[in-house]
Parts: C-alpha cells; sequence; structure tokens
C-alpha cells in the first residue's frame, strides 16, 4: 500500500507540473515573430548551406579523422543523412548524394541546393596536411556528383587559402562551376584576417566568388579554434570587396569578452557586401536568435535562406522546441512533413521568416 501511495503522490505532483507548464504556456504564448507570408507563385528557393556525406568509399576521395569516427556524434550525422556505414561501404560515397537528390526532386518548397566541399588543414609547405584534418570532401569530388544532377545541385567549392597554389584551385573551381566558397575557419585553421591572404581575396573578387564562412563556436566536430569564428575576423575580405555570407549569423561563442552576434551587428552597416544565413537558428541550442535575427534592423536586406543539412534532419531541429510561437496543430502539422526541406521550410515561414528572405540567394549567388 506505502508503494502504491508513493506512486500516486508521484502522479499528483506530475499532473500539477503539468498544469503549470500548460498554463504558463498559454500565458506565455506570443505567436509568429512576424506574421507569417505565404511564397510568390514562382518563387525559387535555393538551400545555399548543406553538406554533404563520404569517408572516401567508392574511391571519392573523402576523409574523416579516426577520431572524428569515433565520436558520438558521427553515426548521428549519417543517421541524419538516411545512411549507414554499411551504405556507404557497399555503395560508395555517392549514395549519400543520391539520396539527398531523392529528397530534393520531391520537396515542393525548394528547387536547389549548394553542395558543400570542405578543404583540410595545411601544412608549412602548403600541403593537405591529414593528421590536422577533421573532415575533408574534395573539390573535384562534389563537381562531379553536382554534374550528375545539375537540375538540383549547385558546386559549393571549398579551397584552404594557404595552400601553396590556392590561387590556381581557386580559378579551377571557378571554371568547375562553383557559385561560392565555403569555409570553417576553426576547423581547417584559417585566419581570415591574415594578410597573407589578401591575393586570394583579391582573385575571389576577381572570379565574383563570395565566401560562405562559419562564425561563431564550433561544437559539430572534435576539436575546433573559435578565435577564427570571429566575426571581426572577416572585415580583411569585406574591406576588398569580397561578398561574405557569414554563416548562423555568429550566434554562438565569445571572442574579447563580447558575443560573436553582437561583434557581427555593427559590420552591417559599414559592408553592404556583407550577408547572413540564417541556417541552425531553429536548432535548440540556437532559441531565441531567429527572434532576434528577424527584429533587427541591421539585418533586413542581409538574411538568406540555409538549412545546415543534416543538422536540420536531427533531434536538434523541430518544431516542437517553439511552443509560445506555434500552436500545438501548426507544431503537430509541421513535424508531420515527411519532406526534411518542405519541413524546414515550413517551420520557418510559421516563425515569420519573410518570402525575402527564402529567396534572395539566388540573386546574390547570381544563378538562375
Amino acid at each position: 500500500m506505502n508503494i502504491l501511495k508513493r506512486i500516486s503522490k508521484v502522479f499528483v505532483v506530475l499532473l500539477l507540473i503539468i498544469s503549470i507548464l500548460l498554463v504558463a504556456r498559454e500565458l506565455a504564448f506570443t505567436g509568429s515573430i512576424l506574421p507569417p507570408s505565404p511564397l510568390p507563385t514562382q518563387a525559387k528557393i535555393i538551400d545555399i548551406h548543406a553538406h554533404i556525406a563520404g569517408i572516401g568509399a567508392g574511391g571519392s576521395g573523402c576523409y574523416v579523422s579516426p577520431t572524428l569516427q569515433e565520436n558520438f556524434r558521427f553515426n548521428q550525422y549519417l543517421a541524419g543523412f538516411g545512411l549507414t556505414r554499411q551504405e556507404l561501404e557497399q555503395h560508395g560515397d555517392s549514395i549519400a548524394v543520391d539520396k539527398i537528390a531523392t529528397r530534393l526532386r520531391d520537396s515542393r518548397a525548394v528547387q536547389g541546393v549548394v553542395l558543400l566541399a570542405l578543404d583540410g588543414a595545411v601544412d608549412t609547405q602548403g600541403e593537405l596536411d591529414l593528421p590536422r584534418t577533421e573532415i575533408y570532401i574534395p573539390n573535384e569530388y562534389v563537381a562531379a556528383q553536382v554534374k550528375r544532377y545539375p537540375d538540383l545541385f549547385y558546386f559549393g567549392a571549398s579551397i584552404n587559402p594557404y595552400r601553396k597554389d590556392a590561387l590556381t584551385h581557386l580559378e579551377q573551381a571557378k571554371n568547375a562551376g562553383a557559385v561560392l566558397v565555403k569555409w570553417i575557419p576553426n576547423i581547417q585553421h584559417i585566419d581570415p584576417a591574415d594578410p597573407k591572404l589578401t591575393a586570394f581575396y583579391q582573385k575571389m573578387r576577381e572570379l565574383k566568388l563570395p565566401l560562405l564562412s562559419h562564425t561563431g563556436q564550433e561544437r559539430s566536430f572534435s576539436s575546433a579554434n573559435d578565435t577564427y569564428g570571429d566575426p571581426k575576423r572577416l572585415e580583411l575580405p569585406l574591406s576588398l570587396g569580397v561578398t561574405v555570407i557569414a554563416a548562423h549569423i555568429a550566434t554562438t561563442g565569445k571572442n574579447q569578452g563580447e558575443d560573436n552576434y553582437q561583434r557581427i551587428l555593427p559590420l552591417l552597416p559599414q559592408y553592404p557586401n556583407l550577408y547572413v544565413d540564417i541556417s541552425s537558428l531553429t536548432q535548440i541550442n540556437k532559441l531565441g536568435f531567429m527572434d532576434k535575427a528577424l527584429r533587427e534592423p541591421r539585418l533586413q536586406g542581409r538574411l538568406l535562406y540555409g538549412s545546415d543539412f543534416p543538422l536540420s534532419n536531427m533531434i536538434l531541429t523541430s518544431a516542437w522546441y517553439f511552443p509560445l510561437n506555434l500552436t500545438k496543430e501548426d507544431m503537430r502539422r509541421i513535424n508531420n512533413i515527411p519532406n526534411h526541406w518542405d519541413r524546414d521550410v515550413a517551420l520557418k515561414q510559421a516563425l515569420g521568416v519573410p518570402p525575402e528572405v527564402l529567396t534572395r540567394s539566388a540573386a546574390v549567388l547570381g544563378v538562375n
């Protein structure tokens, strides 16, 4: 009987807690950040921030460090792609691209995705340094995969500017159809503020290749130098006329005692060539930042759509994380959308992301 009484008391306490939370939600409910707006009929949405997976299977040239492969995150990332290690080993790395293509072709909302290569760290001789590299997705591999699905994908190149032949790689990437250059400086050991990179930035401007650079902390890998994620370190390429897209709006971490998000905002009025993407802003670790981004006057006209796939297809992201902005019916409806890209766009639309944010990427990248 004592056990039954204890269980009853626990049950009553739980009911009380749930009731209090439900009442608190009703009192604190604010609705969408901005009034949701439908997309124009002929709108074209391009996701400028989507990763691909590869372990080197099938001669892809991709590489994932043993440390990262042994990390608990690795299998979670593969699950986000809808993959297993066994599938990659059996069918080759290109199966990841095939699966992404199938999902994208089924999407009603998104018409194109920029698939991102990722260069590795570089040694003092300007050569690829695999022992210091977390992940390496070669340009040649991504460019070849994009050519298999030219109606769906755009090529996002990645060149570590410390390579001894970096300018040649940059021209090769442009000739192969690259629409931007992607960096994660924190793990590639790139200092965006290094004056030695001036010639590289000048070539980027000449080739009209935007720089999509991670800003803020980096916690998706086993180690990182977060000093290089300081958005203020992007002032050099901005001052040289490079179009820069600061990924995630620097919404994590601090530098020099100041939040990285606060460090990027003063740069926007100064540099009209600075854009940001909203990838990752619906993740549970970024709650509140979508609200800040949509209400910040300095970000108006600078926001671009990105998903950060596969992170957007993992437990990190869910409509259920927005009970103060979305009704129960909306959260249920959005979470039940089977297609990842349609679900991602529907969530952002419901939160109040304006149509022009979702459709601006094509103009910034200069693509049709």
